[in-house]
Formats: structure tokens, C-alpha cells, sequence
């Protein structure tokens, strides 16, 4: 279920916070570009017709008073302390999601002020008066619906996010804000949703998550959650171990900008490596600060995917010059505590696999490349092969295997169509050759593949070599039908994805991939 939750949101942040540095009238028209294109621009530019996209030259000759500013997270989160603060003197254990939009439990200051409306009314109001910017407030279950409803100024009734996002275009899914703050774009996914007649978040929602799963993939299957009014991840409460804290002295104390972006990225770099050793990466990261004078500081941001090194030290740099920026501190900061209040598998981050926190990219690929050459030297060219992802259905004929040293060249073209290939992610182990299993219906028979590539009945046992589990979700099929028109070479096939119930001393679920060919069912990968 997910948590109600009330955010505040900024309209145009990046614009209110650039005119607010240059002391800009607020009638001004202006806008933020970066690369040559407008990211965000203010109502009176909206007014004379600018749009975020529209090519900066383009937006000047339709707006020739536009004042240009450039895109600056930096100088964003800076001028977004104040706005934070504000909000946390009504509604503590804030989030900052990104500069321009807070988070906080809707529970605490619903509770208080005696209702949504009367707790948005008063946050907008205090903000107002306390940091002089205009804001919108929306409740929901979940962050995603709620922040949806704050760009309308809504408060949707619990257990009614479904059924409120359900009319809204499916372009909700993909916002430019989240794309600038670092997260993964749908774009995509969005207009392939639109051109399958998928037009609206209600029809999305309605698709099964099976079916999603099946055709779009992993990312597919969190948009969907979104859609369906559900939180990105089951909520996460548990207290963080000391041993993943990572605390950083300063003697002098730190008074400068840039003293502050230097240490941030030694405690950033330091953060990532111990949570990579516990095989975890941070979502939701607090930074912690102490003043020479005793002062306690407190923030913390939430992000939709896990934090990179670098995504970890913006954070903290961003945060440390909002404090230092501000009239908050009255002495300079002695020490920084940085806490993963949340974290997730680090699965769902794959870094480069010479480079650790902290390396330098070059230097440890010829490094790692030396070790391996002489590697060779002792085993012989095929000693050391490189995996090179090309075209093809199935995972073991989509990899070959390089010697290292060759040419990387895949075994076929990975940018053909290949109808029936697997849909991200491939099996963690693929063994040499297919295991042979079978399938069960709820009678005991052997469950088929028709013509029309549908399964005869519902899986409902696997059996491999001598163990029989039961099954509890299953995918596919993926039918291949590979050179129909030369009957001496034809190949047909189909493959089916299988959760399992584990037994003792296994894991509580295993995940198969199974392939059925001639009339047998034979076990072609599995699943971490």
C-alpha cells in the first residue's frame, strides 16, 4: 500500500531561482537553457509562446526581451535551502525529491492542522511569507500521485489514487524535472504506449503486470506500478546500521564553497564504496552536518534510482553550499555525517567492472588489460575471452565468446529485429546444455505449446531431474520460428518464464527460463 504522502512544488523552480540570484523583476520574461535548448521558463515567457524544448534562438525570436539564464543545479538547491526549511519549521522529516519539490508523510501535519486542505493552506502560506516564493501542495498515497496532484494544487481522497490518475494522459509518466534531476526518461516507453492506443494512465494500469513484464521489461513494470496509483518500491523502515555512516572531520572547520564540493566528493566516493561492499546502493541519502558552534544541521533527498558516486556528492555539495549559502550556520562546518536512510540491491546499479569508487577509468582498464595479457601468455588465446552481446532469441546465442586482444564484433546484428527475443533481464546462469524438465498442469499432464504459441493449460508444477516445485508465476510464451520456408533447416521453438517455489536450503523463489522444442521442456537459464 502505499504511504500518503503530502508534497510542495515550486512551478518553474530553475527560473525562480536563477531571476532570484540576478535580481530579476518577476515580470521579466526568462528562461533556462542548457545545450542550446529551453529546460524550464517562467509564465510571462509561456505567454509569449516560449516552450521548454524550443531551441534558444528560436525562443529569443519570439520572445526578444527573454532573459537567457544558464541551467545551474548548483545554484537550484542553493537558493532551495530557505524553501526547505520553511516547509520543515510546519512538517519536520521532510525529503527533498530534487530543488523545487519537497516531500513529507502527509500523517504528521494532516493530523495537526486538522485536515489536507487546512495543512496545504498553511504550508503555502508560511512558505510564502517565510521564503517569498509561490508554491502548490498536493496529498496522495504515494509520491508519484502526490506530486501529480501538486502540480494541480488537489488533494486526492486515500485509496482514490487509481481511480484519479486513471483519465490522465500517459505523458504524466515521463516528466522533464525528473530527466534534469538525473532520472532515467520514458520517453520511450511513452510514446510506444500511445502508438499501442495506450493512451491514458488508467489503460496502462489496466494492462496485467505480467503482460508488461512480458512485453516492455523491468523499467516498464515500475511505470506501471506508477500508473496504478502503487509506490516505485515496497516502503523500506528499518535503522541503518552504524557501520554504513560514513563521517567526515574538517579541522579548520569549512567556511568556503569550494571546500565544501572538495570534501563532499572524498565522503561521497567513501559512502558508495562501503554500501558497494555490502552489495547496496543508496535511494534515499541524509546528510548530516555540525557547526563549530554546536549547531545540528539535517536534510535529506530521496531519489528514484540508486546514487551514483557522483549523484551522491551533487547531493552533498548541493547541500553543504545551501548551508554555507545561507544565514543558517553561524560558524563553519566541523563535521558531515552522510546516512542511507534507504537502500536497495546494487543490482539496480552496474558500474564499469575495472573501476571502483573513487579510481580513475583509464588507469585501472590498462591496468586490468596488462594483468589479463599476460594471463594469456600462460593459458593460451582462448584463455581469456571477452563476451560480446549481439543478435539472436536466445541467451546463449546472443553471446560469443572473443579472445581478448580481437575484435569485439557480435555474431549477428543486435540492431535487427528478432522476434521472440527475451525482454530484459537474461538469466544470471545458462548452462552448456539445456536441462532437461517438465511442466505440469493441475492434473498431473504435460502443459503444451499450440500453434497459436498459447500454453494448453495452466503451469502449475516444474519438475528438474528429481525435484518437483510448485509454481507461481509464469510468463511467455515467446514463440521462434526461425527459416519456416526451408522445411530441411526450419526451427521452431517457444520459451517460458517460470517463478518456482525453492526447497530446503535454497533460495524461497527460483526463476527459470525454459524452452520447449520437439515436445520437450528443458531448462535453458536461471534467474537470480
Amino acid at each position: 500500500m502505499a504511504v500518503r504522502t503530502l508534497v510542495l512544488w515550486c512551478r518553474d523552480w530553475p527560473v525562480v531561482a536563477a531571476s532570484a540570484a540576478a535580481e530579476l523583476p518577476p515580470h521579466v520574461p526568462a528562461a533556462v537553457v542548457a545545450s542550446g535548448e529551453v529546460v524550464a521558463c517562467s509564465a510571462t515567457a509561456r505567454a509569449a509562446g516560449v516552450r521548454a524544448g524550443t531551441r534558444t534562438r528560436s525562443a529569443q525570436a519570439c520572445c526578444p526581451e527573454l532573459a537567457v539564464f544558464d541551467d545551474d543545479p548548483e545554484r537550484d538547491a542553493r537558493l532551495f535551502e530557505p524553501v526547505a526549511a520553511a516547509v520543515e519549521e510546519l512538517a519536520p522529516g521532510i525529503e527533498v525529491v530534487r530543488p523545487g519539490l519537497v516531500a513529507v508523510p502527509a500523517r504528521g501535519p494532516v493530523g495537526y492542522f486538522g485536515g489536507a486542505a487546512a495543512a496545504a493552506e498553511e504550508l503555502v502560506d508560511h512558505v510564502a511569507a517565510r521564503a517569498g516564493v509561490e508554491a502548490q501542495v498536493g496529498v496522495a498515497d504515494g509520491l508519484f500521485t502526490a506530486t501529480l496532484a501538486a502540480h494541480r494544487g488537489l488533494v486526492v481522497e486515500p485509496g482514490g489514487s487509481a481511480a484519479w490518475l486513471a483519465p490522465l494522459d500517459v505523458r504524466e509518466l515521463d516528466q522533464p524535472a525528473e530527466r534534469r534531476a538525473g532520472v532515467r526518461g520514458r520517453t520511450e516507453l511513452v510514446d510506444l504506449l500511445r502508438r499501442l492506443g495506450l493512451r491514458s494512465l488508467g489503460d496502462f494500469a489496466a494492462v496485467p503486470e505480467r503482460d508488461v513484464a512480458t512485453r516492455f521489461g523491468a523499467a516498464a513494470v515500475v511505470a506501471h506500478r506508477l500508473a496504478g496509483g502503487l509506490e516505485q518500491r515496497p516502503p523500506v523502515r528499518r535503522e541503518v546500521p552504524a557501520d554504513l555512516v560514513v563521517t567526515r572531520e574538517f579541522d579548520p572547520p569549512v567556511e568556503r564553497v569550494d571546500a565544501a564540493a572538495f570534501a563532499s566528493r572524498g565522503a561521497a566516493e567513501r559512502l558508495h564504496a562501503v554500501l558497494a561492499e555490502r552489495g547496496l546502493a543508496c535511494t534515499r541519502l541524509g546528510v548530516h552536518a555540525r557547526t563549530a558552534n554546536g549547531e545540528e544541521l539535517h536534510r535529506v533527498w530521496r531519489c528514484a534510482e540508486p546514487l551514483t558516486p557522483r549523484g551522491i556528492a551533487d547531493r552533498v555539495r548541493w547541500q553543504l553550499d545551501g548551508w554555507l549559502g545561507g544565514a543558517t550556520p553561524t560558524a563553519g562546518i566541523d563535521r558531515v555525517r552522510l546516512v542511507p536512510e534507504e537502500v536497495v540491491g546494487s543490482d539496480a546499479l552496474q558500474l564499469p567492472l575495472w573501476t571502483g569508487a573513487g579510481q580513475d577509468s583509464r588507469e585501472a582498464a590498462e591496468r586490468a588489460a596488462r594483468a589479463l595479457v599476460h594471463v594469456q601468455g600462460l593459458l593460451g588465446p582462448r584463455g581469456v575471452v571477452t563476451p560480446v552481446l549481439g543478435g539472436g532469441r536466445g541467451p546463449a546465442e546472443r553471446v560469443r565468446l572473443v579472445p581478448w586482444g580481437d575484435e569485439r564484433a557480435p555474431a549477428a546484428d543486435p540492431g535487427q529485429p528478432w522476434p521472440g527475443q527475451l525482454p530484459a533481464p537474461s538469466p544470471a546462469t545458462v548452462p552448456p546444455a539445456p536441462e532437461p524438465a517438465a511442466v505440469l498442469d493441475a492434473t498431473g499432464a504435460d502443459v503444451g505449446v499450440t500453434g497459436r504459441h498459447d500454453l494448453t493449460a495452466v503451469p502449475v508444477a516444474l519438475v528438474v531431474g528429481a525435484r518437483r516445485r510448485d509454481v507461481l508465476a509464469w510468463a511467455g510464451p515467446w514463440p521462434v520460428d526461425e527459416r519456416w520456408w526451408d522445411p530441411e533447416h526450419a526451427h521452431r521453438a517457444a520459451r517460458v518464464q517460470v517463478l518456482a517455489a525453492g526447497g530446503p536450503g535454497e533460495l524461497e523463489q527460483i526463476a527459470y527460463l525454459l524452452v520447449r522444442r520437439g515436445g520437450r521442456w528443458a531448462v535453458e537459464g536461471v534467474y537470480d
